[in-house]
């Protein structure tokens, strides 16, 4: 089973599960067609909304964003994202809405605009070696902590190029959230 395939089967069971407990009076979210979607959406690994593949990374528009427990503004918000440039995984869409997950898991549906298609990742571990060459013995030109988030400029097989905040420099892939493990540039 490819990355995709392995995403979609654990984030459409959150999908589903998320859109068919809608709250007692809360906007009708779930047709048989939406759920038929959603599940087209799974086999084909693209949006049945945008056409873009499923899941895809994005990152936080706004300084705050609502996660809700379904694709609606009348339902309840589980989760408060609260940084402009999270990286967030996008495991499904309705709509104007689409389903995002952080580094830890958590997320909800959120209103596409306050999504942004500018790559950001996060750093996963504690004193990240930021190296001005994508190997082990690179000089270290700064370290992130676990939470910065930084941009992403590209990456190869085993390393990405970010910056921000008057840094740049490769990190492993392994040690930041919002790439792919099989993500890289020909």
């Amino acid at each position: 089973m490819n990355r995709a395939a392995a995403a979609w089967t654990t984030g459409l069971v959150v999908c589903l599960h998320s859109v068919l407990t809608a709250p007692a009076g809360a906007e009708s979210a779930v047709s048989a067609a939406t759920a038929t979607d959603i599940v087209v959406a799974a086999a084909d690994a693209v949006g049945p909304v945008t056409g873009y593949p499923l899941p895809r990374f994005v990152s936080m528009k706004s300084s705050i964003g609502n996660a809700r427990r379904g694709p609606g503004f009348s339902y309840r918000v589980d989760w408060v994202f609260n940084h402009t440039g999270t990286p967030l995984l996008i495991t499904a869409e309705h709509g104007h809405w689409r389903r995002v997950e952080d580094i830890d898991g958590m997320g909800g549906w959120m209103h596409f605009r306050l999504l942004s298609g500018i790559r950001t990742v996060v750093h996963r571990e504690s004193e990240t070696a930021i190296r001005d060459r994508p190997d082990n013995d690179g000089r270290v030109n700064a370290f992130a902590d676990r939470g910065v988030i930084s941009r992403l400029d590209r990456c190869t097989s085993d390393w990405c190029r970010i910056y921000g905040d008057g840094y740049s420099g490769w990190v492993l892939k392994e040690e930041i959230f919002g790439v792919f493990p099989d993500e890289a540039e020909d």
